[in-house]
């Protein structure tokens, strides 16, 4: 990616706190400043907690930041943000209506023509691959086929930033996997209607595996702690001895201990935070 593309997203200094009922509030999000650019992949890596998808939502215009800016081109982000879309962790469908149904919501509330809605609606099912599932109810599809519908839905909406949430966290490993794959696939295509896409995640794995860069985030309040470019050729191979050894250095950036004075009692190295050697 050409650093001299200009930035389709930019977050600049956002911080975010959260009331408390006493004392003072919480601070999750702090002095946290980065870039998204047309045709890439970034995803935000960290533990639980560390407030990536308080983020997400910032930039999606769900919540407002406490302090600091989000600008998609060339305008500021101050409430939902057109040509943004979401896809969620728990697949967020309503199970009253179906799939078709579902993947036409944002286009209902758009206020396109029920020609076009329909159209557009069954052309992201079918490019998902959900093709003769139309008239099925969420109850009836497995895990994987409703994150399927979530992502069609996000795509039908034809936005430039795809902002995903953990999106691959709640299938078992297998249908994971074939998600991932079939999503990469149709975006090295150009098959998907999009400019860029956003993925928050916990898996160092997936991270290396799908992304152009990789923004690790500190916990507590979280930030921005390191950026990290992965110019492995795509489709990448996780034997490959470089894939392992980027994976590796991740993981020990991750778990690095921070230096200071043991706790009263405690020898360094004990504790809930002890790092146990490989074996």
């Amino acid at each position: 990616m050409n650093p001299a593309t200009p930035a389709l997203v930019e977050v600049d200094r956002v911080r975010k706190l959260f009331p408390k009922g006493s004392g003072d509030d919480l601070l999750v999000l702090d002095d946290v400043s980065l870039t998204l650019r047309t045709g890439e992949i970034v995803s935000l890596l960290g533990r639980s907690g560390s407030g990536k998808s308080s983020l997400l939502r910032i930039i999606a215009g769900l919540m407002p930041a406490s302090q600091g800016r989000v600008t998609i081109g060339a305008d500021a982000v101050e409430g939902p943000a057109p040509g943004v879309a979401m896809v969620f962790q728990t697949f967020a469908l309503f199970p009253w209506l179906t799939v078709l149904e579902n993947v036409e919501l944002g286009l209902e509330a758009q206020r396109v023509e029920p020609g076009e809605r329909h159209k557009r609606a069954l052309a992201a099912i079918d490019l998902i691959g959900l093709d003769g599932y139309e008239s099925a109810y969420p109850k009836e599809l497995s895990g994987g086929m409703r994150q399927r519908v979530g992502l069609a839905r996000a795509l039908v909406v034809h936005p430039k930033v795809l902002l995903m949430d953990e999106p691959f966290s709640a299938l078992d490993v297998l249908t994971a996997e074939t998600l991932r794959t079939d999503l990469l696939d149709l975006w090295h295509e150009g098959r998907m209607p999009i400019s860029s896409i956003l993925l928050v995640t916990h898996n160092i794995e997936e991270a290396v595996l799908m992304s152009d860069r990789i923004l690790v985030f500190s916990s507590n309040p979280g930030r921005v702690a390191a950026e990290i470019k992965v110019e492995l050729p795509q489709p990448r191979n996780r034997l490959d001895p470089t894939f392992r050894r980027l994976v590796d250095d991740i993981y020990a950036l991750m778990t690095a201990r921070p230096t200071g004075k043991a706790m009263p009692g405690l020898f360094p190295g004990t504790g809930i935070a002890m790092l146990l050697p490989r074996v």
